[in-house]
């Protein structure tokens, strides 16, 4: 058997914050020996966004069988885990209950530690399970933007954040969500203007750029009011879907790479870091790499959205820093990190 490393660990992670139940397998904090994820999407579509009972109900019905996989992909038992690691938080408290009362039921049953990680830092860290993890020097300058967050912080070192700021209304991925339904894409949002941008033209409608200049925080309501005011100018249905798309995501885009750049700048980062669904963006992978001038990186697809790969990645680092939490903690649908 080869050599193991200093801090070697095999990290069982369960995340249930939102519509995806997914559980993994992660060896080290780097290497993925397995990775489930159960997608609630063709559920929630016909809504046009995440209905929160219907996804607590979909979770349970289904985590046993994706931990069960998880563990089988792996040809691991609980018994070769060193902890078992869920999502505490932030996310919806019906969905968050389920992974978390999974997750401590096997940890009793077999005692194993178990830790409750923050979705947020689970983001962080899907950049540590790609091929750059070699390449990470601190401090790394993150933004963290998916369906609910959207968020800078500054990574000075394992465990060690600090938040420059973020959203103060819609994040970027909700607003994504709520455009694409204003102009009849499919759910979800992002993937949907992302595809139809490439035909249309993104300075075709001059929509706002909010809360520019000194400040690290984003809106995008207004944003979205402006998408609207715009269509009722048209005759039902026959508003310029391309060129409205393109030029929303155009304006999303400017506020995060303009943002982002500065905090870069400002406080010498090595590198940018873009994570959480919003990231698999093509606009913003593009601009982002345009306009820093230190390397960026992003995840593969499988990682930008929710997974429990991420979540044991970040339990990595508090395990071997000996924390453990005890059976009694709670959900917390508002954690900050």
């Amino acid at each position: 058997m080869a050599e193991q490393p200093e801090h070697y660990t095999r990290i069982l992670g369960i995340e249930t914050s939102c519509d995806e139940t997914a559980a993994a397998i992660v060896e080290n904090g780097k290497t993925i020996i397995s990775d489930v994820i159960a997608s609630q999407t063709d559920l929630h579509s016909q809504y046009g966004g995440v209905f929160p009972e219907l996804a607590s109900r979909k979770h349970i019905e289904v985590i046993y069988a994706v931990v069960d996989k998880a563990l089988r992909d792996a040809h691991l038992s609980i018994e070769d885990l060193d902890c078992v690691a869920v999502t505490q938080g932030p996310g919806l408290v019906g969905s968050l209950l389920v992974g978390v009362n999974v997750a401590k039921g096997l940890a009793l049953a077999r005692e194993k530690p178990i830790l409750g990680i923050n979705h947020i830092e689970g983001h962080i860290y899907s950049l540590w399970l790609t091929d750059m993890v070699d390449e990470i020097e601190f401090p790394v300058l993150t933004l963290v933007v998916s369906g609910g967050h959207t968020e800078l912080y500054l990574v000075r070192d394992h465990l060690l954040y600090e938040r420059l700021g973020g959203t103060l209304d819609d994040a970027a991925g909700e607003a994504f969500d709520k455009v694409g339904r204003l102009l009849g894409l499919p759910y979800p949002g992002g993937p949907s203007i992302d595809e139809i941008s490439e035909e249309g033209q993104p300075d075709a409608f001059r929509f706002p750029r909010a809360l520019m200049g000194d400040n690290y925080n984003f809106s995008f309501s207004g944003l979205k009011t402006a998408v609207l005011r715009e269509t009722k100018r048209y005759d039902e249905g026959r508003f310029p879907v391309a060129n409205m798309a393109a030029s929303f995501q155009a304006a999303v885009v400017d506020v995060l790479v303009d943002k982002t750049a500065k905090a870069a700048e400002d406080y010498e980062a090595t590198a940018v870091h873009i994570a959480g669904g919003v990231s698999a963006n093509r606009a913003l992978r593009s601009q982002m790499m345009e306009y820093v001038p230190i390397p960026v990186r992003y995840p593969p697809p499988n990682l930008c959205t929710d997974n429990a790969a991420m979540i044991a990645a970040a339990a990595h680092w508090h395990f071997i820093n000996g924390q453990s939490d005890g059976l009694d903690f709670d959900v917390l649908p508002s954690l900050r990190l």
